[in-house]
Formats: C-alpha cells, structure tokens, sequence
C-alpha cells in the first residue's frame, strides 16, 4: 500500500513537472552597433514554437515545456543565428546578435513579409523603413521621408511648394504626427521636398490612414508613429552628405561602450541638416524666373542608457527651423519647432510584458508678414505630453492597455489684433487593445475613453480590425472606429498662398464668435468627430508579387472651420441677420469615399509599386454643399528601383506622379464695395474699397498635376568601415509647367518646380 502510494505521488510530481510551461523572451541586435533587428524570426526548431521581434527587438514565446532548444534566429542581411537554450525555469531572458551578412536572404525576406501579413491586420498602414525611403529617387541627393509619404495610397500632396498631405478626406490639421513618442506640429518643410526627419535616423514609421486603434487619439484623420534608432554602441561612425539642394550630417558612438563585462552601455547620436536652396537657386538655378528662397536647419540628438536584458532610457531633444523670405513679394514666413523629451522600456523579472512610457515638452511658433502691407500674423503652441502603456504577451494573443496626457498652451495673433489671444485646453486618454486569433481569424477589438478637460466633453471611441486568412496567400480585412479631435481648422481655401497656420482648440469662446445653430440643430459640443468603416483584401499573386485594395468611407461631423459665408459685422446692427453670415466660425458636416490598389514587386534587386487611388471629399455647410479646395479625384503613382551589378552597387530609381486637378473657386471679376455705413449717404460719390468678386464655391477644377522624377546612385567601399556614394537625380524631367496658382488680381500664372538637376556626394564611416 505504501509503495503504492509512492509511486502514485511520484507520478503525480513528474506530471506537474511536464505540465509546467516556460516562456522565453528577449532582444535581437546588429551585433555590429546594437541596434534592434526588426521582424527577425525566431524559431525553436523541430517544434512548433516560434515568433518575431517587434520594431523594439524584442521577442515572446510562450507556453515552452522544459528542456532543451536549439533557437535559430533569421533576418534579411544577416547570417543566421543557432544556439542552445535552456529552458528550466519559468521566465529565460535571451539577447541575440546577429552578424551582417553579404549574403542575400530573398527567400526569407519575402518568407517573413508573408508570415507578417497573416498575423498582423494591416488595414490601411504602411509600415516604412529607411530601406524602402531609399529606394525613392533621390530628389536633391536625399531620399526624404516627405517625400515617400506622398506615394502612399489615400495620401494627397498638393504641391512642391507649401504642399500640404491630406489623407482620405481629412484637412491637414487632422493629421498626428509622433516623434519618438512626442507630438510634433507641422513636420514638413514649406519646399515640400524635405521633412523634419533625417532618413537614416529613422528606424520605423507606421503611417495609418484611417482605422487606427485606440492607443492614438486626438485626431480624425490619421498618424504618422516615428521611432528614431539609438546610437552606435560599439563604434564611432557617422556620415557626411553634400547637394546642390542642402547638406548633412550624422554623428554617433558610445559613450561608455558595450561589452561583456559592463552589464550597460550608453551611447549617443546627433544629426543635423540645412538646406541653401536660397543661394543656389541665384547661381546653379538660376534659369528659374524667380529664387526659391527655402532655407532650413534642422538638428536632432539621443542619448542611450541600455541594459544588456533590454530595458533602457532615451533622452532626446531638436530644433527645427524653416525660413521663406520674401516668396515673389508675398510674403515673409519662418517657423521654429524645439522639443525635448524622455523615453523609457522596462522589462519587469518575472513577466513577458513590456512597459513603456514618454514624457516630453515641445513649442511651436510661427510668423508670417506681408511684403507690401503691414499685415502681421503669429502662432504658437506649447505642448507637454505623457504615456505610459503595457503589453502582455499569451502566446499569440497580446493585450495593450494604456494611459496618456496632453497639455496645449496656444497663442494666436493677426494683425487686427492689439494683443494674442491665449488658450488652455488638456487632454486626457485610457485605452485597453486585445490581439487574438481564433483559427484564421485575428481579431483587435480596442476601446478609447477620451476626456477634453478644456470642454468638459467625455466620450467612448471603440475600433475593431479583423483579417481573415482565406488562404495562405489570400486575406480579408477591415477596420471601423469612432474619432475626435479639439484643433480646428484656421485657413481660409480662398488664399491664393498660405503657408501659415494658426492653431486654435474648438469651444464657445471662439475669437470672432461661432454660429449657436446649424440647419436649425442647436450647437453646444464642440469636438469634431468623424467614423471610419474600411475593407479590404490581400493577395499574393506571386512568390514576389502582392496586391493590396482597400475602400473607405467616413463621416465628419461637428467640423468647425473659417466661415467664408460671413458677410457682415457681428455687432448689435446686424443682430437680426442670420449667424452664418456674421460669426467668424461656422459648423458644417463632410463626408469622404474611396478606394486604393496597390502592385507591389520586390525580388530584392527589382521593385515596384504601383498605387491608384479613387476619393470624392464633400462638406456640408448652411447653404450649400460644395468639394474642399484639397478634393483630388484620381491619383497614380508608379515607383520603380532596380540595382545592377553583382554587388548591387549601383541603382537606379524613378518616380511618375499623376493627380487630377484641384477644385478652386474662380474670380468672377472685380468691383468697388461701398459700405452705405451712414443713412443718407451719397453712393455716388462715396470711395469704397477694391473687392474680389467669386464665382460658385470651388465650382472650377485646376489643371491636372504630374511629374517624374529620376535618381542614380553608385555606390564603393572606399575603407573598411568607409562607403562613399554618388547620386545624380533629376527632378521634373520632362519640364511640366505644374500650376502652383494664378494671382487674382494681376492674372500672372506661378507654376511649381521646374526641372532641377542635382548631384550629391555620401560618405558613410
């Protein structure tokens, strides 16, 4: 009986011991400078167990009984990683380096694109990497963030000078863009061939053109999520760039560097560029009727305090600059953009979850001042911001739950103004997202509580994204949520050139005052909101060749924007005229549909894109319905890039653009606007003012827009560590004289770039 009994108890502790699961986490680096390798995949092999890394590195797998593994670890560039793994306790902690490799990995590349379809749900995101800005033409010897998103389907660039991105129906001010966990206001450069972003900074960018889930808020519209990588840790290297157009420079290494017997490491990377169009444009340009006097300086630094585990803190900081002077006697126009800000990941000892959080400061200012007038207008917002959020990793299935702050001091001020008129508004937001798979289907259902302290306006904003893996090359997918944002659009879409933006948050104190009603429904909320339903399908074609279709549809409602009705003063004589033709805000209603195909093929030395975007945008305001100055209704982009040699050292790219024109409301002619201000005046003999008299709401369309651009780049090892490029590029090959606009009074045609050669010389080290 007692042998019995012992065996029994034996058996039953051998059966637990078996029963117990393990989880093995961890981070893949270069092992050449320490930075994260993104979507490797890891494997324990001749099991089912497997994962990828993150854009962080990082790694989970679960529910691992314990034994002993042998973990391989693959990646594009890299030569493969194969090493034995204990897995006796509960929680194994890995970090992995892989060793750049010449050797060309398409098989895996295009391996661990497909498996990252299947398990991601990808409804109307672009995940970019420096790799895939590069492969642009290199416009003024630069391939620059800028201008890879205006190739992105549902996105809608409206020019090369003083462009704005409008992304599937949104105006510009509902755009958010992220730096490093820090909110950042108007990133681009008023030449809209450049941003704020130095490319080879950047590690990721997941640009979201709708249906984001409920980890960002404050916007209708879209995200743009940018991560900047650290700094060497191994090394000092760095890289120097000289152009036609502009020049830069990176600058990185350790400060205290990692090896095997410090259990840290800390390191730094600063960066800097400027652009001297202004000077050039008289000399190498100067075929040009006029100068293109953009300047800009833009420099960024990081400094990393990293543990071998994988925890660290960033510290970071940046001041960009943009200066137009005197743009064809319009307009004088700079802006100044400084931030600072701090970043943290924890790994907590006995869990797989990943802790992060960010707290920064930025301010924003800019000015405008007429050439030929007095006219004086600036802007400022100051911004403090704060997250911090946690994901949980089971197996597959993920949750992320987090919270966030954002506190907005602004300051406006126009030239019929004697003093800014100051704002407050803070932002508060909790959110919880679940990743699960239930056979081939991946479901992310995620909920938002947002709470706009300023207006004193709480709302639930739930998203849901589904993908249904149909087959291992065939997906379905869709996306729908509720969105709102507090910023309000402030310019006007009859300004012949507008460069400035002043920002403002909704509210009933609205300076100039806003309508109490719209179509006879009473206005007291005043937060924009809009809701996205997207679907969509995925299908690799080839081993090579994908194509993606999405089509989208959105209501906006609540917009409040500029009134262009108004008519009249709002003072007591005109109080019994209608509020839509005396307030300075009006409320009005939108909607945008559409769809987007894209073809792309990457064999890794071939690639190409092909993107067609269909979209109809409509606002709704008291009187009439009418299409947004930004309403594009086709768009085309073709990118190509293809490197020749055995080395592929050399490569050429090119870029056609074709986008249907623009709806503009036309000069109906001019005449004289007497006032009648006093009873009994004679109109006969009373001087009024000179007035622009408009035709229907943007009842004309502009010429269509389209433009190639090529590049060719050579590229030799010139040291060991040493890489020295040489790129030609030309833009606007064939010289389209692409309307930029026509001035109203004096009927003179401006057109947007014309061709402008560049060369441009790298050495990286």
């Amino acid at each position: 009986m007692k042998k019995g009994l012992l065996f029994l108890f034996s058996a039953l502790l051998t059966i637990a011991a078996f029963s117990q699961t393990s989880t093995i986490r961890g981070f893949v680096v270069n092992a050449s400078d320490g930075e994260p390798v993104m979507f490797a995949n890891v494997v324990l092999e001749n099991t089912t167990y497997g994962s990828s890394t993150d854009d962080k590195g990082y790694f989970v797998i679960n529910k691992v009984t314990p034994g002993t593994y042998t973990l391989k670890v693959q990646s594009i560039g890299f030569a493969d990683e194969i090493l034995k793994i204990d897995v006796t306790s509960n929680m194994v902690s890995t970090r992995i380096e892989l060793k750049p490799s010449v050797k060309l990995l398409e098989g895996v590349e295009v391996q661990a694109e497909r498996e990252s379809a299947r398990i991601t749900s990808q409804v109307s995101v672009k995940k970019i990497t420096p790799a895939e800005i590069q492969k642009m033409p290199s416009i003024g010897g630069q391939s620059d963030f800028a201008q890879y998103v205006q190739v992105l389907p549902g996105v809608v660039f409206s020019g090369d000078q003083g462009g704005q991105l409008y992304i599937r129906g949104g105006s510009a001010i509902q755009n958010k863009v992220i730096l490093d966990g820090m909110v950042v206001y108007n990133p681009f450069h008023s030449i809209g061939l450049f941003s704020v972003f130095e490319t080879d900074l950047i590690r990721s960018a997941d640009v979201y053109t709708g249906g984001f889930n409920a980890s960002y808020g404050g916007r209708l519209s879209s995200v743009m999520d940018i991560s900047t990588r650290e700094g060497n840790k191994k090394r000092t290297s760095g890289k120097l760039s000289l152009s036609t157009f502009g020049a830069s420079a990176i600058l990185e290494g350790p400060i205290l560097k990692e090896n095997e017997n410090r259990e840290y490491s800390l390191s730094y990377i600063l960066s800097a560029k400027n652009s001297y169009l202004s000077s050039t444009s008289k000399s190498i340009y100067s075929y040009i009727d006029s100068e293109l006097p953009y300047d800009f300086f833009d420099i960024y630094g990081k400094v990393t305090l990293a543990t071998k585990v994988g925890s660290k803190l960033n510290v970071f900081g940046f001041n960009f600059t943009d200066d137009v002077k005197g743009y064809r006697n319009i307009a004088d126009f700079n802006w100044k953009n400084t931030g600072v800000g701090a970043s943290f990941i924890l790994l907590p000892p006995s869990s797989s979850a990943l802790v992060k959080g960010v707290v920064a400061y930025s301010k924003y200012n800019m000015n405008m001042s007429a050439t030929t007038t007095d006219g004086e207008q600036s802007s400022s917002i100051s911004s403090f911001n704060g997250a911090l959020s946690s994901t949980q990793f089971f197996n597959r299935n993920q949750l992320n739950y987090g919270v966030e702050m954002i506190s907005n001091t602004t300051n406006t001020l126009y030239s019929t103004m004697t003093e800014g008129l100051v704002d407050y508004s803070t932002e508060m937001g909790a959110y919880v997202m679940f990743k699960g798979f239930v056979g081939n289907l991946l479901y992310e259902p995620s909920v938002r509580l947002s709470y706009y302290a300023s207006l004193d306006e709480a709302l639930v904003e739930p998203r849901l994204s589904l993908k249904y893996n149909l087959t291992n090359n065939f997906r379905l997918k869709a996306a729908t949520g509720m969105y709102s944002q507090s910023f309000i659009d402030t310019k006007s879409d009859r300004d012949i050139v507008n460069l400035f933006t002043s920002y403002l948050t909704a509210g009933p104190d609205l300076y100039g005052g806003i309508v109490s009603s719209y179509r006879g429904e009473e206005v007291n909320r005043y937060l924009e909101k809009s809701n996205h339903f997207i679907f969509g399908l995925e299908y690799d074609i080839t081993k090579y060749l994908t194509v993606n279709v999405e089509a989208y549809y959105k209501t906006m409602t609540n917009l409040i924007s500029l009134n262009r009705d108004k008519t009249f003063d709002d003072d007591a004589s005109h109080a019994s005229y209608p509020e839509y033709l005396t307030k300075t805000f009006a409320v009005e209603e939108g909607q945008a549909y559409g769809g987007d195909v894209s073809l792309k093929y990457s064999d890794g030395r071939l690639y190409v894109w092909a993107i067609y975007s269909l979209g109809k945008v409509e606002r709704t305001n008291e009187v009439q319905t009418y299409s947004p100055h930004y309403d594009r209704r086709h768009n085309v982009n073709l990118m190509l890039s293809y490197q020749f040699g055995m080395d592929r050292s050399f490569e050429l790219s090119a870029r056609w653009n074709y986008g249907s024109g623009f709806p503009y409301t036309a000069t109906a002619g001019f005449g004289e606007n007497v006032g009648f201000s006093n009873i009994g005046e004679d109109y006969t003999s009373s001087t009024g003012t000179f007035t622009t008299l408009y035709g229907e709401m943007n009842g004309k369309r502009l010429p269509a827009y389209h433009r190639l651009d090529i590049s060719a780049k050579k590229r030799f090892n010139v040291f060991s560590h040493a890489i020295l490029e040489i790129d030609l590029s030309v833009t606007n090959v064939y010289n389209r004289n692409n309307l930029f606009y026509f001035d109203r009074v004096t009927s003179e045609r401006v057109d947007q770039l014309p061709i402008l050669p560049s060369i441009g010389v790298t050495l990286k080290f």
